[in-house]
């Protein structure tokens, strides 16, 4: 099982190729060096959550995030995060 930070990195490098962009043209983009595109994708774990927004605006991806909705017996719970 491929975790979700892994199969975003994969989707997000694969977007970056299809556009025709290296690592070094989509880090002059972002403020960033090719070194910490190529260590996002190879390690995306590691990434603080803004990097991967920023990366995901460059490559024209829309993050959605939402939350789920709970049973009854959940909402009377702390968030689990």
């Amino acid at each position: 099982r491929i975790a979700i930070a892994s199969q975003l990195s994969l989707m997000l490098k694969s977007l970056r190729k299809q556009r025709g962009l290296t690592q070094e043209q989509l880090g002059r983009q972002l403020g960033l060096s090719q070194r910490s595109i190529a260590q996002f994708e190879a390690d995306p774990d590691k990434a603080s959550f803004e990097r991967v927004l920023r990366v995901c605006s460059a490559l024209g991806v829309d993050v959605l995030l939402k939350e789920r909705s709970r049973s009854p017996q959940e909402s009377d719970k702390s968030p689990a995060w």
